[in-house]
């Protein structure tokens, strides 16, 4: 049985990190688990979480940060672990902690996708 839809397609900022997900070289949506998830193969982001314990954060990106910022991340009140990924170096910024940045959301998605895309791909975005 596939999970409940948990995002409302009309959602405006959903709109905005599609904006900024799908620009990425060979990025796709897919909803997995009931949420949109931003693939260039690997996933990059991820569209709503929750914190481990089920606070549910349904205007959130998860995004793997550059190690060399991901403490400092981690030490910003609009972040959090997210339940799953966070084990394995994911953040999420939650985009209802404050009217959100959307140049900051970009340069994480960014990031996140220079992480695990394809050094191909990578290579791409620098031209």
């Amino acid at each position: 049985m596939p999970h409940p839809i948990m995002f409302d397609d009309a959602d405006p900022l959903l709109a905005r990190v599609r904006e900024i997900a799908l620009a990425f070289p060979e990025a796709t949506e897919v909803i997995a688990h009931g949420r949109p998830t931003f693939r260039c193969g690997k996933v990059f982001a991820h569209y709503g979480g929750s914190v481990k314990g089920g606070d549910r954060r349904e205007h959130s990106v998860l995004v793997k940060p550059d190690p060399a910022e991901a403490r400092a991340l981690a030490d910003d009140p609009r972040f959090f672990l997210p339940a799953y990924l966070g084990p394995a170096g994911w953040l999420g910024l939650d985009l209802d902690a404050a009217t959100p940045d959307w140049a900051e959301v970009r340069e994480l998605v960014d990031a996140s996708f220079r992480l695990v895309a394809p050094a191909r791909l990578v290579r791409d975005l620098d031209f």
